[in-house]
């Protein structure tokens, strides 16, 4: 399937999604790779993140152009080896996402909604915290939640954030899709951040520009 989306959600902002439906082979041959970027590649045990790596590149090169490069620092944060954008990565079962920003912080996560996210919830959710109670919505419900604390924690590049302590997402009632306001407060910042997140095809996608 390859590019689903290729989109601008602010100036010079874009978002990408790609739905990995390609094997490994067909997915190596239409990406560019030079020595370093190989080995990084083979450095992978498992042949589903080597994929996922691969869909990566391939999103990023139809987003941008076919020499783009990842680099990753120590903190694992990637950045783009030309430097012209700030980048934010994340991938899920079939799906990966891209967020692009040119001068801005960028953050997205995507989820897939498979396992029981409450018996985790405890671990991320606060006491300044809302969750709704119907048991239809509470699962994505608290998948938002997760994602945006996870796109907030790129953002910041994940320095000094403990989920739970430092992150608080702003009451909002759940939908399809929406616009949420989450609170980084730590040693470096007191910020808010608007972020917005989408829900479809028991995926849960939260991208945040600031």
């Amino acid at each position: 399937m390859g590019l689903l989306i290729d989109k601008e959600v602010e100036e010079e902002c874009h978002l990408g999604l790609w739905q990995i439906t390609e094997d490994y082979d067909a997915l190596f041959e239409r990406v560019y790779l030079n020595e370093a970027d190989l080995v990084r590649l083979n450095g992978f045990k498992n042949l589903n993140r080597k994929i996922e790596s691969l869909s990566v590149r391939a999103l990023l090169q139809q987003m941008t152009e076919p020499n783009a490069r990842i680099v990753y620092r120590d903190s694992r944060k990637p950045y783009l080896a030309d430097g012209s954008y700030n980048i934010s990565i994340s991938h899920s079962n079939k799906y990966t996402s891209i967020l692009l920003g040119k001068g801005k912080l960028v953050g997205v996560d995507l989820e897939y909604m498979s396992h029981n996210i409450e018996r985790t919830a405890h671990k991320f959710i606060n006491e300044r915290e809302v969750v709704t109670l119907d048991p239809v919505k509470r699962k994505e419900h608290l998948y938002v939640h997760w994602c945006a604390k996870e796109a907030l924690y790129k953002i910041c590049d994940k320095v000094d954030i403990n989920f739970q302590k430092n992150l608080t997402i702003k009451p909002f009632d759940i939908a399809t899709e929406g616009d949420i306001v989450g609170v980084v407060q730590n040693n470096l910042r007191n910020e808010e951040y608007r972020m917005h997140y989408s829900l479809k095809d028991n995926y849960a996608l939260v991208y945040c520009v600031k």
